[in-house]
């Protein structure tokens, strides 16, 4: 190896290094057998920077990967640059493009809600997408959205709403939207904070949205370094609990302990109580200090006493969890994450939580093999929350390419059900969503 290649930064290097050619394959072989019923699309986002050369992981052009399957096929497999200005305007600094809501990088997540497909991240509006990947144009709701858009919506089962937020370097610091089924805005409220926060995602339950404001501020005198956010020991933690109809003067605060969450897994309310399982980190980009490992903890915020109390789950290294849509802001059982391994943000298994009995499984993915976010789509007919299946790409690091890897989510710790070989490797990358097809 060369010592500039030594010297890169993990995002740019093995797994994580950017591809640059856009395919289209048709002629997928698949291992074991695909499920009839996953009729849809599995499309995953992630950072992919065009010129090679990113100052943060999360500062690439977006490049979406995707995967067709139908009737216990696999149609074909799609690479595609999100086509915003900033892909257009190669070499420009996303950090300078702050104030142009169009001007994104589109490269955190996608998701389908009101018949779109939305290529998202938390500083800009959403990006429109066809099925197949081509880019639409960025999506503000007829002009009614003012911010960006949080990478990290909520589609709320019960109501079919989208429910969303979006933060601020300078005031407003916080906004909170909520779209109707149908795909139109119908509130949008500005929220009291004390400054200007990296909130990457929140929490919904049943009648509430909960915010997370915690200490990872944003501070341009640090840009240098790379993402201009860093650690604050002054600004404190809490949760702002809101009905999801109401407004900022609505809101009740509840101190937490000093911490860090990307993501959490599920919220849901039990009496007066929400609990709130999340990847909670001790800290985040803290200046002298090594970063540490998601591990799962619980909060439970007490409404009648105004407390919060807090609960370590488990003690492996997890992050990107979820749970099946069907139970986002219900009272969830299961749990499905990314394990960690070697200190790198990509998964050596996904680990199953099972919150009712504490007990927990692995598929494991193998030597030399890394994952990412695992997806559940419900099975035909689904007669319990964990009838369904897992989606993620795996890389083969022998084979140099990967996988769209298919286990069951009822028996994570079996074989997988199918493994559908791509023609290419996938780069690591953020999170993705099943696209089903109308039904």
């Amino acid at each position: 190896m060369s010592e500039a290649a030594e010297e890169q930064p993990f995002w740019l290097s093995g797994n994580f290094a950017p591809i640059f050619e856009e395919v289209t394959e048709t002629q997928l072989s698949v291992t074991g057998s695909i499920p009839p019923e996953l009729n849809g699309r599995y499309f995953r986002n992630g950072a992919n920077p065009q010129t090679g050369e990113s100052l943060h992981w999360f500062l690439g052009n977006g490049m979406i990967h995707g995967v067709e399957l139908n009737n216990g096929k696999a149609n074909w497999y799609r690479n595609r640059y999100v086509r915003t200005p900033l892909l257009e305007d190669e070499g420009a600094d996303p950090l300078q493009a702050l104030d142009d809501r169009a001007k994104s990088l589109a490269n955190t997540h996608i998701i389908g809600h009101a018949g779109k497909i939305l290529a998202l991240e938390e500083g800009h509006w959403p990006f429109e997408l066809s099925p197949n990947l081509d880019t639409v144009g960025p999506f503000n709701y007829n002009g009614k959205l003012e911010t960006g858009m949080t990478a990290h919506p909520k589609i709320c089962p019960a109501t079919g709403e989208l429910l969303f937020f979006a933060y601020g370097m300078a005031p407003p610091y916080l906004t909170y939207h909520r779209a109707s089924a149908a795909g139109e805005l119908l509130q949008s409220e500005v929220m009291e904070v004390k400054g200007a926060t990296m909130v990457h995602d929140f929490n919904i339950t049943r009648n509430y949205a909960i915010f997370m404001d915690l200490p990872l501020v944003w501070n341009f005198e640090n840009a240098a370094a790379g993402l201009p956010i860093q650690w604050s020991d002054e600004y404190g933690a809490r949760l702002g609990v809101m009905p999801r109809n109401g407004t900022n003067n609505d809101v009740v605060w509840y101190d937490i302990d000093p911490c860090y969450v990307y993501h959490p897994l599920n919220a849901y309310e039990e009496g007066d109580d929400i609990i709130i399982d999340v990847c909670r980190m001790a800290h985040s980009m803290k200046p002298g200090a090594g970063e540490v490992p998601p591990v799962l903890h619980r909060w439970t915020i007490h409404q009648a006493s105004g407390t919060v109390s807090e609960s370590q789950l488990d003690d492996k290294a997890v992050e990107f969890p979820r749970v099946p849509d069907a139970v986002v802001g219900h009272k969830h059982r299961y749990g499905y994450t990314a394990e960690f391994g070697s200190g790198l943000p990509t998964a050596v298994a996904f680990r199953k939580y099972d919150l009712q009995t504490g007990a927990s499984t692995a598929h494991d993915l193998g030597p030399g093999r890394t994952g990412g976010e695992p997806v559940f789509v419900p099975a035909a007919g689904a007669s319990s929350e964990d009838d369904g299946y897992l989606l993620s790409f795996v890389y083969d690091a022998a084979e140099d390419r990967s996988e769209l890897v298919i286990v069951d989510a009822s028996n994570v710790s079996s074989d997988a059900v199918a493994r559908i070989h791509l023609p290419s490797r996938i780069p690591a990358g953020f999170h993705g969503s099943w696209i089903a097809d109308p039904s």
